[in-house]
């Protein structure tokens, strides 16, 4: 993946993050349920986003990030 993708995608998803958050916690009316479940939205597009933040590391270092338990 390139670093201009890569970088598109990190900030789509913290956008994505952020405009969750702003609709979780907007007052809604009582007895309408929201038809997405916006908390969930936003821990999927906190998850995409640390894994584009990690791949942007290692494509600026040139390392590829390896876990410690595989060793």
């Amino acid at each position: 993946m390139s670093l201009a993708l890569t970088l598109v995608l990190l900030l789509l998803a913290v956008g994505a993050a952020g405009f969750a958050n702003w609709r979780e916690r907007r007052p809604r009316e009582l007895g309408r349920p929201p038809l997405i479940s916006y908390t969930a939205v936003q821990m999927i597009a906190l998850v995409v986003a640390l894994l584009m933040a990690a791949h942007l590391v290692s494509l600026l270092t040139g390392h590829q990030l390896v876990s410690r338990f595989l060793h």
